[in-house]
């Protein structure tokens, strides 16, 4: 090494360890992965056969029933529904102990426990027992669809069952709540106040919360929702408006209605999704599926993970073939119907021009 080299690695050396940081600092703020969107799929209303108040059961005990809509559901970190109806053997009915004196019907439907396993081979991992029809069969068939749920790897939400999750590092809790009667799997859709609540302290405690909620009236005269006071066959069924964006405003990340048997408007309420309805999805039997209760879609959704802001989302169609088994429906009548009540609803909110126009932009 010559003296004048040596010289200049001599005037280098204080100089290597700032040079030696920078590098460091050059690589810390390089970009960073961002975390993938956390995938949802749900579906609405789904009984599948009953024996009450005789066996009407799908073809092959069920094997069969999701097998064409699987595809729709694969892929995603959660996939949500909403059971109509225990899980249960037991009887009598408490909800019909005997005809009705003026002739009409007495809806209570009653699945074989071992339908839990269709659930699970259908790729669900969470459904919403929080309805109507959970006490069909009394407290005692609710804790028998509550057992055969858990025995069959699936969350049941409700009230005091949060099912929660973990995905790419986020807890993601799914809470459910209806009009129907208090219990300790029930939260309160007609207390707003009390839900906001149990939505903020769940926000506390989570990094993502969904809110499933059974609300509103029902049939085709339903489809369009609107923010006031809903009835049906003398039950007050809540103002689903009113509480699911009190929901966002306290913490949820995504809200996701059923109960009305046939879809309602979807939008976008400060960067969260709201499905008012997601309509019947796999009804077998009991159900009427004429016109639009034999529409359904499922609902694909991409949260952010750091905000819960939907990202995009999609709602393939699904049609009910007699006698209510779901099948894709490639002409998409139920997307296109979506679409319609969807510009509809917003068309009289007073800032309808940009929220139309983020709809479309996450619509896909």
């Amino acid at each position: 090494m010559t003296r004048r080299s040596l010289f200049a690695l001599i005037l280098l050396l204080p100089l290597l360890p700032g040079l030696s940081s920078r590098a460091e600092d050059d690589v810390a703020a390089g970009p960073v992965e961002s975390l993938p969107a956390i995938r949802i799929a749900a579906v609405g209303d789904i009984m599948m056969g009953t024996t009450f108040p005789e066996s009407i059961l799908p073809p092959e005990d069920g094997a069969t029933l999701f097998r064409s809509v699987e595809p729709l559901l694969a892929g995603h970190d959660v996939v949500f529904g909403n059971l109509e109806g225990p899980l249960t053997d037991a009887s009598p009915s408490p909800k019909c102990p005997k005809p009705r004196r003026d002739g009409r019907p007495c809806f209570a439907f009653r699945t074989p426990p071992r339908y839990a396993a269709r659930l699970a081979e259908a790729g669900f991992t969470a459904v919403n027992v929080a309805n109507n029809h959970s006490l069909d069969f009394g407290m005692e068939g609710l804790d028998n669809t509550l057992a055969a749920l858990d025995n069959a790897g699936i969350r049941p939400v409700g009230g005091e069952r949060v099912a929660v999750f973990t995905v790419s590092g986020k807890s993601v809790a799914v809470a459910g709540f209806s009009y129907s009667l208090p219990t300790r799997y029930v939260h309160p859709l007609r207390d707003v106040e009390a839900a906001r609540e149990i939505v903020a302290k769940l926000k506390g405690e989570y990094d993502l919360v969904v809110v499933s909620f059974h609300g509103g009236a029902e049939g085709a005269p339903a489809m369009r929702v609107a923010d006031s006071e809903e009835e049906f066959m003398g039950e007050r069924r809540g103002n689903v408006v009113r509480f699911a964006r009190a929901m966002v405003d306290a913490g949820a990340d995504l809200v996701l209605g059923h109960g009305p048997h046939v879809p309602r408007a979807i939008e976008v309420y400060r960067g969260k999704l709201i499905a008012y309805s997601l309509g019947n999805f796999a009804v077998y039997s009991m159900f009427n599926i004429k016109g639009p209760s034999g529409l359904g879609y499922v609902l694909q959704a991409e949260l952010d993970p750091e905000t819960g802001d939907v990202v995009r989302f999609r709602t393939p169609s699904v049609a009910l073939r007699l006698p209510g088994i779901p099948h894709p429906d490639p002409s998409g009548k139920a997307e296109a119907l979506l679409r319609e009540l969807s510009e509809e609803f917003l068309a009289g909110e007073p800032d309808a021009a940009r929220r139309r126009e983020t709809l479309s932009r996450l619509w896909k």
